[in-house]
């Protein structure tokens, strides 16, 4: 059984990105559960999603420890859900920093900057995807769930091909929209990797 627990803040499609997932695992023939805790999303609030496929799951729920892949939509919200990820395992990660609503009203300094470093410091593997860079290829921000998709997919050893997600991408994006998320599948795929020799 594998485990990929997502995170961000509302908006940024990690819904659909763990629907994406689930679906292409079942493409696969395997059997695919998935959960959300959304709480204050549509106020830029916390989202998890939780991702569990194989021969069988007996809960959605990924325990503290046992994620396989951690897929941080925004930095701060994977350092937060860090306690999810298992000993070797890898985190996707978006390099760019979304402050949380505290900070601003609280006028705390927050460093999306360090955020990232300390993912590199504490996972076995962290694979960075830039927004910007991603948008620029794709032609909008929009696509990044599915550019951190083709990361996982590419370089977190979930056992999911990106053929199996294409067929999704068919079948789940409008046909305006699928030749952009294709690139940004692409994309993902490609994006850098870091490895700790201290965290195998």
């Amino acid at each position: 059984m594998k485990s990929c627990l997502l995170c961000g803040v509302g908006g940024q499609g990690t819904v659909l990105a763990s629907r994406i997932l689930a679906s292409a695992a079942m493409e696969q023939g395997w059997f695919a559960r998935t959960a959300e805790t959304i709480g204050m999303a549509q106020r830029g609030g916390s989202v998890v999603s939780h991702v569990r496929f194989g021969e069988r799951v007996a809960s959605a729920l990924i325990p503290e420890g046992k994620a396989d892949v951690l897929i941080a939509f925004e930095p701060g919200e994977g350092v937060r859900n860090l306690k999810y990820l298992k000993r070797g395992g890898t985190v996707i990660v978006a390099d760019k920093a979304i402050p949380p609503v505290t900070a601003s009203l609280g006028k705390s300094e927050y460093r999306g900057g360090e955020m990232v470093e300390y993912l590199k410091k504490h996972a076995a593997k962290c694979v960075i995807v830039n927004p910007e860079e991603a948008e620029a290829v794709c032609g909008t921000e929009k696509a990044l769930n599915v550019a951190l998709v083709g990361a996982a997919v590419s370089k977190g050893g979930l056992g999911l091909s990106a053929e199996a997600v294409e067929r999704v991408l068919t079948r789940r994006i409008k046909p305006a929209y699928l030749e952009m998320n294709q690139k940004a599948l692409r994309f993902g795929m490609q994006a850098e990797e870091v490895n700790n020799e201290d965290d195998r």
